[in-house]
């Protein structure tokens, strides 16, 4: 077997803008009412998908249609983190909702919420 060798280009690097991740005051209600498994779960999503390109759609990102809760919805299995991305001085991402949805329902805080 020949080994092949890989010729690597270097196109430069576009350097991310890291977001500050803050969480809305009802959050910490809302994560209340998650067992533990489903807090470091949510939380840990948060961390890892929404520090660099929260605006980026992929599987589990999305943007959503006009409501007056989040403009961004991320989901983590049933869970769901509801974020708005603020621009003004430093890029921020602002969690507003974190809850569990099942089928078509979705449940905030321990209540049924419509979108």
């Amino acid at each position: 077997m020949r080994s092949r060798s890989v010729r690597r280009y270097w196109r430069g690097s576009i350097r991310a803008v890291a977001h500050r991740i803050r969480y809305a005051r009802p959050t910490e209600q809302h994560l209340a009412h998650l067992s533990p498994i489903q807090q470091k779960a949510v939380l840990d999503a948060v961390d890892r998908q929404l520090t660099n390109q929260p605006t980026v759609q992929t599987k589990n990102r999305k943007r959503m249609r006009p409501n007056p809760l989040a403009t961004w919805e991320l989901r983590v299995g049933k869970l769901r983190a509801y974020y708005d991305v603020l621009t003004d001085q430093e890029a921020t991402v602002l969690v507003v909702a974190v809850g569990v949805k099942e089928r078509s329902t979705l449940r905030i805080g321990g209540e049924v919420v419509t979108l």
